[in-house]
């Protein structure tokens, strides 16, 4: 049986670079080196691409992913991502499909989706326009308030409003939601750069921080609520796991919850019932496809704690996927295992090129 040859993107020019170093790590180790091989390429915090070995094994040290970064330059490493375009020598590494594993700007914002699109390349998870629209908090909610979806209140504005009318904005804020609320950069993930305020000083600070990573932010009321999570796979026809709830010791689920200190809690399933299990699963399809979603994402969502009403808090197009991420962790719950899970993921990538090449582009 011949082998398929996937290039795996990790790194990238963005505030989740660590995030997607672990990503990768995990992968590349869960891989079937029967069915695959494997070409790393490494996008350092600069977005200078690096091209790693063909790899027929998984790694044996995480060191390893590492050394991926001396290894050929940009216009190298470029060279055989584009080799399906052009034909490239002999010399370079035939790739059949490509598997971004890059969360945030520049990864996960349909930058380099794109860049497959123009590489008539098959690429693992959303196209351009759902990670586009599920990279901005804005847009998303947007889409999210079309499809009827309850949301939690909010306001926004971008840099040049904020120097311009920054005390209007704050009393905007005070009016429409309140204390406390939370400010967040329109596009990031994995919690970073967001605050919680609890007065106006908090606030002008909490949103000069949250402008350090993007040029539009967000600021959400606060809901007492409990936080649920449901992976969704598919292209047009997505399923929807079993609902996960994350519990935290923190005042929300930052980034240190979700990455270094250890101190939160995944409860897979979650503790709800049946009725409530099911309505979120309906409420997170419904949101894959009102961004029109293919491949994976993950919907968090937000329980009320005093009468249990469930609102869409955002869609992550490329959650994180480790072992021990919600993401796998909710399917293997559903019954799907991690190699399994990344099997279907290329099944996916390849079903929808295919549907896409079948387009007549012809006048």
């Amino acid at each position: 049986m011949s082998k398929s040859t996937v290039g795996l993107v990790y790194g990238g020019k963005s505030g989740e670079h660590e995030v997607s170093l672990q990503t990768a790590f995990a992968v590349m180790n869960a891989f079937d080196y029967n069915k695959y091989e494997i070409v790393p390429f490494y996008i350092t915090k600069q977005g200078d691409w690096r091209k790693g070995e063909l790899r027929q094994s998984p790694f044996e040290r995480i060191e390893e992913l590492k050394l991926e970064n001396n290894s050929e330059g940009t216009q190298a490493a470029l060279s055989v991502l584009f080799s399906r375009l052009y034909g490239g020598g002999e010399s370079s590494t035939k790739v059949d499909l490509m598997f971004p594993l890059l969360h945030g700007t520049f990864g996960e914002d349909g930058t380099i989706q794109g860049l497959f699109e123009m590489a008539n390349m098959p690429y693992v998870g959303a196209g351009v326009l759902a990670s586009a629209a599920g990279m901005d908090k804005v847009v998303m909610k947007k889409l999210f308030a079309q499809v009827g979806l309850p949301q939690c209140e909010y306001r926004y504005f971008t840099r040049s409003q904020w120097k311009r009318d920054s005390f209007e904005l704050i009393i905007g804020v005070e009016d429409h939601l309140g204390y406390p609320c939370f400010v967040k950069p329109a596009n990031l993930g994995s919690s970073v750069g967001i605050s919680k305020a609890k007065d106006r000083e908090e606030l002008t600070k909490a949103v000069e921080f949250a402008f350090r990573y993007d040029i539009k932010v967000i600021v959400e009321e606060f809901v007492d609520a409990r936080e649920v999570e449901v992976s969704v796979l598919g292209n047009d026809e997505p399923m929807a796991s079993v609902p996960g709830e994350i519990v935290s010791t923190s005042e929300y689920y930052d980034y240190a919850a979700k990455y270094t200190d250890g101190q939160s809690q995944m409860l897979i399933p979650a503790p709800v019932d049946s009725e409530m299990a099911d309505r979120i699963r309906e409420a997170a399809i419904v949101a894959f496809q009102a961004i029109e979603g293919s491949g994976i994402s993950r919907a968090d969502f937000f329980v009320r704690k005093s009468d249990d009403a469930i609102f869409i808090n955002e869609l992550n197009t490329m959650p994180g996927f480790t072992p021990y991420s919600m993401y796998p962790l909710l399917w293997r719950e559903t019954g799907l295992s991690y190699a399994a899970l990344l099997d279907r993921m290329i099944e996916l990538a390849l079903e929808r090129y295919a549907s896409k090449q079948a387009l007549d582009y012809n006048n």
